[in-house]
């Protein structure tokens, strides 16, 4: 069994080049196996912008129409991946940008119609392990936008969170494997206005207890869910943490937020 770190970046670290260029120095210091996964939300709202495409959010999920699909691709699969996937080269990591198109990693299908029509977003059906695997033996590291496809040649626009719990639980069979999510705070707050207010530790129970009390709410609901799925389905730790801690989170254990069963 191989140690595999799959770490997942979000959009507010990787608008913000300095930032992000301090994440992917960090990142390049882990040497066991390791995959990322990234947004880029916010730089695809600013081209579509830009574009005359308007932008619609319901509850922080995006909607994602053909027009915006387009912006979504160039931007996700393009513009983000490529400069994150050149970066990584100057720091001797050698990425290989993915979608989930590509060598058939990320099988999806369309989100059905329901109350809301969320247009080309995909909900994960298979992930290809093997071929997955196979790029880490070759030594290569995969860097995965957060697209994926269906078998009618589709791409369609799936959540980083999603993407990167579902590609961590594939991935136990062979591996050890670490989840770490990654963005621009230090972990879940006890309250968001003070980032001292780390939790430390957060279980199913307590995390049910915090999200009655309002304690924890909005976009942290998804990823926690995403997170403790992730564990329950056989991955070893999930850590989330700022970007900045990320070596200490992989190496050491003990930096943000650290998700328990029990």
């Amino acid at each position: 069994m191989h140690n595999l770190t799959v770490i997942k970046i979000g959009g507010n670290v990787i608008d913000k080049p300095g930032a992000l260029n301090q994440f992917l120095s960090s990142f390049a210091q882990i040497r066991d196996h390791k995959i990322l996964v990234h947004g880029g939300g916010k730089i695809a709202t600013q081209v579509a912008e830009k574009l005359g495409v308007p932008t619609t959010m319901v509850e922080g999920r995006r909607i994602t129409d053909q027009p915006m699909l387009d912006v979504v691709t160039m931007v996700y699969g393009g513009l983000v991946n490529k400069q994150i996937v050149a970066k990584l080269q100057a720091l001797e990591v050698n990425a290989i940008g993915l979608t989930g198109a590509d060598a058939s990693t990320v099988l999806a299908k369309k989100r059905a119609v329901g109350e809301i029509d969320y247009g080309f977003v995909g909900d994960i059906v298979e992930i290809d392990s093997g071929q997955i695997q196979y790029m880490l033996r070759q030594g290569l590291v995969p860097v995965f936008a957060p697209l994926t496809y269906d078998e009618e040649g589709n791409l369609l626009n799936t959540n980083a969170d999603t993407m990167a719990s579902a590609i961590a639980v594939d991935m136990v069979h062979k591996n050890t494997v670490t989840l770490v999510y990654c963005f621009e705070k230090k972990g879940v707050l006890l309250d968001p206005a003070n980032d001292s207010s780390v939790i430390s530790s957060l279980t199913p129970q307590v995390y049910e207890s915090h999200k009655t009390a309002g304690i924890i709410s909005k976009g942290m609901i998804p990823k926690l869910d995403n997170a403790f799925k992730a564990l329950r389905n056989g991955v070893a730790k999930v850590i989330i943490c700022h970007a900045d801690q990320v070596v200490q989170a992989v190496k050491e254990g003990n930096a943000g937020t650290t998700l328990t069963l029990s």
